[in-house]
C-alpha cells in the first residue's frame, strides 16, 4: 500500500457513549466514515460517486487506537484499503470511483 494516515481514536468520540457502555468499541460505520474521507481527500476524490465493494471488520477499534488506515490504487482503478491498530488489522475492503462529474 502506497499511502499512508495516521488516526488515533479520541477517548471521547461521542460514539462510545452507547457503543458498548463498560467495554467501548468505535462503530464500523464511523472507522468506514474516517477511511474513506481519508482516502478521499488524499485522492481528490468524490465520495457521492464511489461505491463501496467489499468491506471486512476484523478487530475492534478501542479508544485511544493508534490506527494505521493505508490505500493503493490498482491498473484498474479500484482503491483497496487497510486499517491497522499495531500489527492487527481492523479492517479492509475496496472501493471503486465512479466517473468523473
Amino acid at each position: 500500500m502506497n499511502n499512508v494516515t495516521h488516526w488515533t481514536v479520541p477517548l471521547d468520540h461521542p460514539a462510545f457513549a452507547g457503543h458498548f457502555p463498560g467495554t467501548p468499541i468505535l462503530p464500523g460505520v464511523v472507522l468506514l466514515d474516517v477511511a474513506l474521507q481519508t482516502i478521499a481527500d488524499s485522492r481528490g476524490i468524490a465520495l457521492d460517486l464511489c461505491e463501496i465493494s467489499a468491506v471486512k471488520f476484523l478487530s475492534p477499534a478501542r479508544p485511544g487506537d493508534e490506527l494505521l488506515i493505508q490505500h493503493s490504487i490498482s491498473a484498474g482503478g479500484t482503491l483497496r484499503f487497510d486499517i491497522l491498530a499495531d500489527l492487527r488489522k481492523i479492517a479492509s475492503g475496496s472501493i471503486v470511483p465512479g466517473p468523473s462529474p
